[in-house]
């Protein structure tokens, strides 16, 4: 296993070198956003022992570059033949025509499916020394969309100006791609120091998502140490997949119940058999807000945002990963509002380091890359570092300002 990331994280410094290949003689105008599945241009694709497409990039297929770069991704075409996936259930594609004559076959389905004026809203807390995470993570929002994004930033007062100043400097190509508003941290229920300091700093706010944005009916929650390896248009489609009752979507915390840290650790109850990871997470914070939810404290349902402090009240010595394991408790007892997608939709270390187990990855490539752990940060899982650094050094070559 550590020969295989060795091996993969060379391969990903060779896509690096790639990269700045394509994009010698391109400094007068910024290269279109990536498109993910269909567009490899911008990121490197590797493959694995055997000459296997390594999982990380299974979905990222090189397309028709410019003339003079032409060599080059002919080059990086003989390094993967898989079919990119737009979805679990690919149409038949065929030539563009019309008002579509322009566009990449994997993108005409979204003009067509999709409202243009739709927004798709990505929320993310950040505090301490997550500011760099968090940008690396916007900016791989940006570079994987069709339509425009809101981001709603929850950051402590110091941090406030940074953000702002590192998005103001974006060029206009890239900021009329997405608005974004900075919020405070706040907690509306209970004792905010007592939040504040659950588990990690200020992991908590996503808790009160629902109360404080009470104009947004649908969002997407990530970690600051996420990154986005295809549309967020994907994932955002997850949303019409909810039956009646369904209000949250979240991957597995694990996919083997003997080696989960859940079904062997955890004091308290938990979602399913493995529990649920709230890295990623999608919510419709309307039917939130209007749901009265089972709970082991009354008889009756009660509202979120009143079930949310003497829920911690109650399980507080007993949950060891703060607002995740209040979830999974909310879960449990209201298990038809859940919504699980597959776990490459949250790909962590957990998947590949005793081995992989995580088979939609195996089959469909990582769509959600989830660097918990502090990977991205050092040495114990090169490629996860690798990519993080791709990611955040392709912001040279397209801004030229970080």
């Amino acid at each position: 296993m550590k020969l295989y990331c060795k091996v993969a994280a060379a391969l990903l410094c060779l896509g690096a070198l790639l990269l700045l290949y394509l994009f010698v003689g391109s400094a007068e105008e910024p290269p279109p956003p990536l498109r993910g599945a269909g567009d490899a241009r911008w990121l490197p694709v590797s493959s694995g022992p055997g000459g296997r497409a390594h999982p990380l990039f299974a979905h990222l297929q090189p397309v028709r570059a410019a003339p003079e770069a032409e060599g080059a991704a002919a080059a990086a075409a003989q390094i993967s033949k898989r079919e990119p996936r737009l979805s679990r259930n690919p149409g038949k594609r065929s030539p563009a025509r019309g008002k579509f004559a322009n566009v990449r076959p994997g993108e005409q389905k979204y003009l067509k499916e999709l409202p243009s004026l739709q927004w798709m809203h990505l929320a993310v807390v950040a505090c301490g020394n997550r500011l760099e995470e968090t940008i690396i993570m916007l900016k791989s929002a940006v570079l994987f969309s069709y339509r425009k994004l809101k981001f709603h930033i929850f950051a402590e007062d110091s941090l406030k100006p940074e953000f702002e100043k590192k998005l103001r400097e974006w060029p206009s190509s890239y900021t009329k791609k997405f608005e974004y508003n900075v919020y405070p941290i706040a907690f509306s229920v209970g004792n905010a120091q007592e939040w504040k300091k659950l588990f990690k700093p200020c992991a908590a706010q996503r808790l009160f998502l629902p109360v404080i944005l009470k104009d947004v009916d649908s969002l997407l929650y990530v970690d600051t140490d996420v990154l986005f390896l295809r549309p967020i248009d994907d994932i955002w489609r997850f949303l019409k997949e909810f039956n009646s009752t369904q209000l949250a979507a979240m991957a597995p915390e694990h996919e083997i119940p003997k080696i989960g840290w859940y079904s062997r650790f955890a004091r308290h109850p938990y979602y399913g058999t493995t529990g649920v990871n709230s890295g990623v997470m999608l919510m419709n914070l309307t039917r939130i807000r209007n749901t009265q939810f089972k709970n082991s404290m009354i008889p009756t349902g009660l509202m979120w945002e009143e079930m949310l402090y003497p829920l911690y009240q109650k399980y507080k010595n007993y949950i060891t990963w703060g607002d995740q394991d209040l979830l999974n408790i909310i879960f449990y007892f209201n298990p038809e509002c859940l919504y699980v997608f597959p776990c490459q939709w949250n790909y962590r270390p957990d998947h590949c380091m005793y081995g992989s187990n995580c088979k939609g990855a195996e089959e469909e490539g990582i769509s959600v890359l989830h660097g918990n752990r502090g990977v991205y940060h050092d040495d114990k899982q090169p490629t996860f570092k690798a990519l993080y650094e791709v990611i955040r050094d392709v912001s040279v070559l397209f801004f030229g300002i970080f």
